[in-house]
């Protein structure tokens, strides 16, 4: 910059040294002709510059870089550097890129970017195959436009991206898809595709060998069940180790008969062609009649106390609802000792939503098995599950049951202290 500055005003300084030397030896009007011819030149001089510049800039990458003389070499040696230099970033941003590009077409997961109005900015190879898209003529599309299934609009507009979506058959096909939606870059977000055809027919295969092995089992054991039940009602039966039998044999009968009955259960819940048959459900008038379950099952052995404090009623299935229930009751009641108080509440949170709530002073659950209480046949106290005659796959219902009403199955434990088991049904359920 000085260097500019120096090189103006020595022109300057030459000029008007020049007009006054010609002033006093040719006269004032040679010394204006002289210093104005010069100015024209000058400007001449800086307006080529310009031009030249300009023609340059036009094209910088098709076009070699004008000569230039005076003030002028060093701006265009500059620019020339400056250019040169973002054309070294620009070819490493490319090439940094090229390899994202590359790196996420081989993810086995298709990747969709999204705007924050949703619409495409790119997507990878395997997210073109799963969706059906154009990764150059669907770029600036609405995602809804062409991924137009009811429920991915719904997943979309609830902006609630905690859990996957199923997707069946997006294309029209056999194709099964599981997709999320991750935030970045403020309001942007990425769509992930995972094909999970083959998961889900895995899946499809073992729920239908549990349904068809508990149907074939069902049979039997109502035969064995029965002919153990005569046997020990045979009057001519003195034998009392055979009489023990014939206890243990239909003790474990019947807890068969249940385990089969839960594993049927389970099926059908998981069955996604049972479509859930909601009503008006009157909880304050049902709970009572699974309070006088829970006394049954009890035997006089607890404390059970019903505090019904709201007469809101429920949108949703009776059958699945009752048996939730009843499943969080007689877990209490098998985990409680004998003495212990035990409080079942149906109330409405503040914020609209009904909650139905089973207090227990049991055993309580260590930290580190809460998470996996609803997997099946988990059990935190085996021998004490089994000698109450519980099939382990209780809190499995229950879970798939407040699934199909959207609700979230709570649990609150400390050990030794007892539990709090509840079920938070969504506000629109409420009636």
């Amino acid at each position: 910059m000085f260097e500019l500055w120096r090189r103006a005003l020595t022109f300057l300084l030459i000029l008007f040294s020049l007009s006054l030397l010609l002033w006093a030896v040719a006269g004032a009007l040679a010394a204006a002709i002289t210093f104005g011819l010069l100015l024209f030149y000058r400007w001449v001089y800086h307006v080529r510059h310009l031009l030249a510049l300009n023609y340059w800039l036009q094209d910088p990458e098709g076009r070699t870089l004008p000569d230039a003389s005076g003030p002028w070499d060093e701006v265009f040696s500059r620019i020339y550097k400056m250019v040169r230099e973002h054309r070294k970033e620009r070819t490493k941003r490319a090439a940094a890129l090229h390899d994202m590009e590359q790196a996420t077409s081989a993810l086995p997961e298709g990747v969709v970017s999204l705007d924050r109005a949703g619409h495409i900015e790119w997507c990878n190879p395997l997210a073109e195959l799963h969706l059906g898209l154009d990764g150059v003529r669907d770029v600036g599309q609405h995602i809804t436009y062409l991924a137009r299934q009811p429920e991915f609009v719904q997943y979309l507009a609830a902006n609630n991206f905690s859990d996957p979506l199923i997707l069946r058959g997006p294309r029209q096909d056999d194709l099964i898809l599981s997709c999320k939606l991750v935030g970045y870059s403020g309001n942007k977000k990425l769509l992930i595709t995972r094909d999970i055809t083959s998961f889900e027919r895995v899946e499809t295969m073992r729920r239908d060998f549990v349904a068809n092995v508990s149907h074939e089992l069902r049979t039997p054991l109502t035969v064995v069940n029965g002919f153990v039940e005569t046997l020990h009602d045979m009057p001519n039966l003195e034998n009392e180790m055979a009489r023990r039998a014939l206890n243990l044999m239909g003790e474990q009968t019947q807890r068969m008969e249940h385990l089969v009955g839960d594993l049927l259960t389970l099926s059908k819940l998981e069955d996604r062609l049972n479509v859930l048959q909601e009503e008006v459900l009157d909880v304050p008038e049902l709970l009572p009649r699974c309070y006088e379950d829970g006394l049954a099952l009890s035997g006089g052995q607890h404390q059970i106390k019903l505090e019904v404090l709201s007469d809101c009623k429920l949108l949703g299935c009776a059958e699945e609802l009752r048996s939730a229930f009843s499943n969080l009751i007689s877990n209490a009641i098998r985990y409680t000792p004998p003495g212990g108080e035990i409080v079942l509440t149906w109330q409405l949170l503040d914020n609209g939503q009904p909650l139905f709530s089973v207090k227990d002073a049991g055993i309580g659950i260590a930290p580190q098995h809460i998470s996996r209480l609803t997997e099946r046949f988990y059990r935190v106290d085996s021998s004490r599950s089994r000698a109450s005659g519980g099939t382990g796959l209780g809190l499995a219902i229950v879970k798939h049951i407040a699934n199909r009403h959207q609700a979230r199955l709570g649990i609150v434990s400390v050990e030794g202290q007892g539990s709090t088991f509840s079920i938070e049904f969504p506000a629109k359920r409420r009636r």
